[in-house]
Parts: C-alpha cells; structure tokens; sequence
C-alpha cells in the first residue's frame, strides 16, 4: 500500500528557488528514480524527474497560493501503483506553499493496482471541459466580434476588460474587500464591466470614430491602452496570482470519469443563459435588428434612419458587461486571477472571431466552441503548454480553405 505525506519544510532550507515544493518516492523504503511528477499552479504546469536518491524540487513562483502535485503512474516500475485506501486519486495531492515559501510533498509506494484512466474516459471528460471553456470564451468573443463588426475596431485592450471584471468581483466579494455575498458582488461586478465599456466609447473610440481615424491607427491604439490597463491591474493587485470565494470546491462525480464541482455547473449554467438570451435579444428586439444592420452595412443603415452612434454605444456596454462576466467565469476556470489573465485568452478570443466570421455573433459562438473543444481535448496528445497553439493550427487550415469563416460572408471585390 502507498500513502502519500504532505509535511511543511523549513523554512530556513538552503535552496536556490526563492519557493520550491520537494519531495521524495519510494519503493518499500527503496528510492524510485525517474519517476515524472507534474506540477501544476500559479505560472502553469511544471514537470520534473526523481534522481538517484529519488528526490524531486521544483521552483514555483507564488508562496500562499495553492498547487497540485500529480505523479505519473505510467512512469513507475511495472506492478507498481500509488495506492491509498479511501482515495481513489492517491497519485495526486493539493498542497500549499505557505508563508515559509517550503513543502515537501513524499510518496511512500508499495505494490497495488494501477488506476488507470482509459483514453475514451479522459477524452469525454476534455469534451466537457473544453465545452464549458468554450461557453466561458463566446461570452467575451461575442462582444468582441459585435464591435468589429460594428465599428471595424479590432479592439487588443478586450482582454483587459475580461480581466478588469474578475478583479471587480475580487474587490466585491473577496475575504480582504467588501465581502459582499456573490449574488450581489458578481451582477454589481458585471455592472462596472458595462460601465467600463461606455466610458471608454465616450471618451475615446467615439471621438476617434467622428475624426474619421482608420482601421489601422484605432487598432495600434487599442494596444496602447491594452498595454496602459494591462500594468495599471499590475500597479493596484501586484503580481500574484488571488482567488474568489469557493475557488477550490470538491468536485462531484457525474457519470463515468466526468466531474464538475458546484461553481462548473453554475457557470454552464449561465453561460448558456447568457448567451442565449443574448441570441434572442438579437434576432428579435429593435436594438438588435439594428445591430444586425449596421454589422451589415453601416452606410446603408444610418441612411435607413437608425441612430449608429446610439446602437454602436449599446454594443460597447453590452461588449464591456460580457467579457466582465467571463472574466469571473474565467477566474474560476483557470483558477485564480492575475493582472494578465486576459492577455492569456486574447488570441484565442480573436481565432473563435475569426474562425467564426468577422462581424458575426453567432459565428463568434460557433469557432468559440470549436476552440475550447480543441484546446481542451489536443492537450491529450500534445504538451499542455501547447494547447493554445493547436487552436491557431486549426485556424490556419480552415482559413485556407474558407478565408471568410465558417459564417462570414465572401467579400466582393469590385
């Protein structure tokens, strides 16, 4: 039987690595070298070797923040398995890197069965996640797609917004904050999101639209104050990595492998509500037809008598207050919130737009969720630091073939 032993090191441990969790793997008493250990937390997932004493240490970049420690039964000797009695996931263990910046993380190992996973279990439960990143992603790409299409924006500072929402809500129910209850600290959270979205139409992209500036000189502007947000979230929050209440909930089983905590399926839940309310606010109500027009053909549209400046102000409201609430939603996805959290989806936010159809919402939904499925599920084959890439890949071959997206409409040359 194996168990494994979570114990604090001093904190006086001489080490290069300013924090580090450590730890030993043994056989019956024996040290295991080569066994893979996986570390994953603030600054991405990690991997590391046992050597010849069976000793692992990793370097880490944040202390008082948590991390999961994950050895690879496939790396260990044949006949061998993590095996704990009441746990049925003994090879993976939560673990705090305290105040000291030191824990040690063992592995005492004996014989057992392995618990494996088979790929078809692993490959539902990527399908779920990814689905659930999907929705979180269309939430602020919908938003996103709408002021391009809108205005002809390609809007680099709206990963700024998705981040200035999960740092409102962090100021709005945080334990060090206001501490407000989450059903009024997140609608208020999204509120200020909106908000956001409306000063920065009246006090910038407006004037700029009136002066007649190009498409080009708006988007390097965008970047500036991309950059100009992205370091004053860094100047206020610092550059750790702070949770939101219930951050860490247990998991529940739901059927075969698939396992959503409380907070998951909460968030599906409103995704889905958002969104297609969202859908039918579009199709159906006056403002939306409107939109539609303008995504259209802006010119035509003012000349049928609809007020653009108007409809264009609804837009960057709407845009502001849903990429806010996929900030929150991300926060508990990623998990946590860091000063650049929405500089991680930027790209991504961009290829589901793309993807879908410049200019189109719905299109926007669609390569939202083809983007998350794929990141989510490619990580079975690929390193997970690549994930992100195989979402561009798969941009680039459908562009080739169909250069306006899966919605969008070929442009007439002449």
């Amino acid at each position: 039987m194996g168990v494994g032993v979570l114990t604090a090191a001093p904190a006086s441990a001489a080490e290069d690595d300013p924090y580090r969790i450590s730890g030993n793997v043994q056989l019956d008493g024996e040290p295991l070298q080569g066994v893979i250990l996986v570390i994953d937390g603030p600054g991405g997932e990690q991997e590391v070797e046992t050597d010849e004493n069976g000793q692992w240490r990793v370097g880490v970049p944040e202390r008082n923040e948590d991390y999961t420690v994950t050895l690879d039964e496939e790396s260990l000797p044949e006949g061998i398995a993590v095996v704990e009695e009441g746990d049925d996931t003994p090879n993976v263990k939560e673990v705090t890197v305290g105040a000291g910046g030191r824990v040690t993380v063992n592995f005492f190992i004996g014989e057992g069965v392995r618990n494996v996973t088979s790929f078809f279990d692993q490959f539902v439960q990527r399908i779920v996640t990814g689905v659930s990143f999907g929705l979180m992603l269309a939430l602020a790409a919908v938003g996103l797609s709408l002021v391009f299409g809108t205005t002809g924006i390609s809007n680099f500072a709206h990963g700024e917004m998705v981040t200035f929402g999960a740092i409102a809500a962090l100021l709005l129910v945080g334990p060090a904050s206001l501490a407000l209850p989450l059903w009024i600290g997140f609608p208020v959270a999204v509120i200020l999101s909106a908000l956001l979205g409306l000063v920065l139409d009246v006090i910038l992209w407006r004037p700029l639209r009136r002066k007649g500036v190009g498409a080009v000189q708006l988007m390097i502007v965008s970047i500036g104050l991309s950059l100009a947000l992205r370091y004053t979230f860094q100047f206020f929050i610092g550059g750790g990595t702070s949770q939101l209440p219930f951050a860490s909930a247990a998991k529940i089983p739901l059927f075969g492998v698939v396992q959503l905590s409380v907070i998951d399926m909460v968030s599906l839940a409103i995704s889905i509500i958002v969104i297609v309310a969202f859908a039918l606010w579009l199709l159906y109500s006056r403002i939306g037809k409107a939109t539609r027009a303008i995504s259209d053909n802006s010119s035509l549209a003012a000349a049928s008598g609809i007020d653009v400046d108007f409809v264009v102000r609804v837009v960057w409201v709407l845009a502001g207050a849903m990429a806010g609430l996929s900030g929150i939603l991300y926060a508990y996805f990623r998990p946590g919130i860091k000063w650049d959290m929405g500089a991680e989806v930027l790209l991504l936010m961009f290829a589901a737009v793309t993807l879908g159809g410049l200019g189109t919402a719905f299109g926007a939904l669609i390569g939202s969720l083809i983007v998350g499925v794929l990141v989510e599920v490619s990580s079975l084959w690929i390193p997970a630091d690549l994930r992100y890439a195989s979402a561009l890949f798969i941009l680039i071959v459908i562009l080739l073939f169909r250069p306006q997206g899966i919605l969008g409409r070929r442009e007439r040359i002449g």
